[in-house]
């Protein structure tokens, strides 16, 4: 079991009612965390042993529990259904869905509908009481200069990262000769159509234009099961947030991409929820590139101390020098493909 405190396990089972405990196995996946696949008497369940560090504040344990039993409550039934925490040891016991990852592949419109009917379910219960207990999504935003500022802060950080080994060097290289530059043409950009459109950058959204978000929301944090479904997963950034955000984040992940095609669809079918349904498609279309700029920061995570030491956390990593010399291929391959302008949405019925 490792490092996690196999009498905390037990006590887990035994508060879920689903112990004793027959087997307990480490499974390969989690980039963050530790993950076990738990068989009991009674059946087979997920357990998380959540990363902590004194330089990451959020909680995620709770984060993800509030969230996941806040959407099982709402009706949701494309999440494993949370069984069970114990905050003190920093575990999670979960339903365990039997079924395969989406990595390596694509999604098509199908999995998009999955997706936006696991976003409706959410949006129908946001005004219930239960809706207070969720907390603000990792990195939330609700006006545009936090959206510029959160990849502001991204490049920054990148730009003082521990240089040891030659793809460190490589990496600042890339950060500075294209990195920054690309930024700040696609940031002034985006502040010129937000002018042009009539969007405030400083002023906030309006809290009934704020969505629950599940946040790294997209194909990459999904499992296809058995039945056919997918089952989405890992929800430790989750909270009340800026539906532009969630919006453009499932259009950028670069694990499991979304099709493009789809993004009209997609971006109209989560503004329709809001009283100006123009308005938050206009701010997704102009925000576009600006989380295409902040994903790029997000491939080189390897290089921050705090980034690497998630990945050592959950004894997943491949060896750490092989490990940036990927992410960095895939971010500079990322960079090259942004645009300055948003993607042109089309009219959708």
């Amino acid at each position: 079991m490792g490092s996690v405190d196999s009498q905390a396990i037990h006590t887990l089972l035994a508060t879920a009612g689903v112990g004793p405990i027959r087997t307990v196995a480490p499974m390969a996946g989690g980039a963050n965390n530790r993950v076990f696949r738990v068989e009991t008497r009674v059946g087979v369940f997920l357990l998380k042993s959540y990363f902590r560090h004194p330089n990451d504040p959020r909680d995620r344990l709770a984060a993800e529990f509030a969230f996941a039993r806040f959407a099982w409550d709402a009706g949701a039934r494309c999440i494993p259904q949370p069984l069970a925490c114990d905050p003190e040891a920093g575990l999670g016991l979960f339903e365990f869905v039997y079924g395969r990852s989406l990595q390596g592949g694509a999604a098509g419109e199908a999995a998009v509908d999955q997706a936006l009917d696991f976003y409706r379910t959410l949006t129908r219960a946001k005004g219930q009481p239960a809706a207070d207990t969720i907390p603000l999504a990792s990195e939330s935003c609700f006006c545009l200069d936090d959206h510029f500022a959160t990849v502001d802060r991204r490049v920054e950080k990148l730009q003082s990262f521990p240089v040891v080994a030659a793809v460190d060097q490589d990496a600042a290289r890339f950060v500075e000769t294209q990195l920054v530059p690309t930024w700040q043409r696609v940031h002034t950009s985006a502040r010129e159509t937000a002018a042009t459109k009539g969007l405030s950058t400083d002023r906030p959204l309006d809290v009934t234009d704020r969505c629950i978000s599940p946040s790294d929301f997209g194909f990459h944090n999904a499992i296809l099961a058995n039945d056919g479904r997918l089952r989405f997963i890992d929800f430790e950034y989750a909270g009340w947030d800026d539906p532009a955000k969630l919006i453009c984040d499932f259009f950028c992940q670069p694990a499991v991409p979304a099709p493009l095609q789809a993004f009209d669809r997609f971006a109209a079918m989560v503004a329709a929820e809001f009283a100006e349904p123009q308005v938050h498609l206009a701010r997704a279309t102009m925000l576009l590139p600006v989380y295409r700029a902040k994903w790029v920061c997000i491939m080189l995570n390897e290089f921050l101390p705090l980034g690497g030491s998630r990945r050592a956390f959950s004894g997943t990593a491949v060896e750490q020098e092989t490990r940036k010399a990927t992410q960095l291929a895939k971010a500079l391959t990322a960079l090259a493909a942004i645009p300055l302008t948003g993607v042109t949405t089309r009219k959708v019925a």
